[in-house]
């Protein structure tokens, strides 16, 4: 029983994104380790780029500062 847990930040993916994320994910692991897809979970979760930190500093502001902000 697979568990895969996709995080993103939130800025606007489709839900027609998210549907391809989760059949991508789920097909993936049917074809490289025989897993079935009536038992395997793919869930994602959306973080506020507030609440993303890379090398020290929230996503938002690296963003920002990328754009001349």
């Amino acid at each position: 029983m697979p568990y895969v847990n996709i995080r993103i930040t939130r800025e606007g993916a489709t839900a027609e994104q998210k549907a391809e994320l989760i059949d991508g994910v789920t097909r993936l692991l049917q074809t490289v380790l025989g897993k079935n897809p009536a038992t395997t979970f793919v869930i994602i979760d959306e973080v506020d780029t507030d609440n993303w930190g890379i090398a020290g500093e929230a996503v938002t502001v690296l963003r920002a500062r990328a754009r001349g902000g």
